[in-house]
């Protein structure tokens, strides 16, 4: 019983240009002993059909083994992709734990800091008590005499390049 083109290639799972460039690029099929034509329309006979099943079952099983291969691939890269992910999660975990020690660290220092601003105060604080005890009150004899004290080798100090020449 014939087919036409159409109904071949729908029963193949191909497209009907898929077909004519079959039958066109095999030189061993006639297309004219296969065929009769009505019309438009182009009507292939039992044995044709069977030549153009040929072909494409040739090619199917071709197909087939590039559809197993391509299934393959997709197996090693969704297992690369599941390697992939894992080495992410990883990272993240590292990143996450160097995190929590950096805000460790930093919470240190920052509790050094405040304990050397403390002492540093404390310091300030015992230096002004240190200061108001040595310093004399006015109008005493003692204030008189460590003014004399300072006054005197600072007139010394002023004349010190004196005492290798003559006058």
């Amino acid at each position: 019983m014939p087919k036409t083109i159409r109904e071949l290639a729908d029963e193949l799972g191909v497209s009907k240009q898929a077909i004519w460039q079959k039958i066109k690029r095999d030189a061993s099929i006639d297309l004219r002993q296969f065929t009769s034509t009505k019309g438009n329309t182009v009507y292939v006979d039992v044995d044709g059909q069977k030549a153009i099943k040929a072909m494409f079952s040739n090619n199917s099983s071709t197909r087939y083994r590039q559809q197993k291969d391509d299934v393959d691939d997709n197996k090693k890269d969704a297992v690369d992709g599941q390697d992939e992910v894992k080495f992410l999660r990883n990272l993240v975990s590292e990143i996450q734990s160097e995190k929590k020690e950096l805000h460790k660290l930093l919470d240190q220092q920052q509790r050094l800091a405040l304990q050397d601003k403390q002492l540093l105060e404390e310091y300030k604080a015992e230096i002004k008590e240190l200061k108001s005890l040595t310093m004399p009150t006015q109008g005493s004899e003692k204030d008189d005499s460590v003014e004399n004290i300072v006054k005197e080798p600072q007139k010394q100090n002023k004349k010190w390049w004196y005492f290798g020449r003559r006058m």
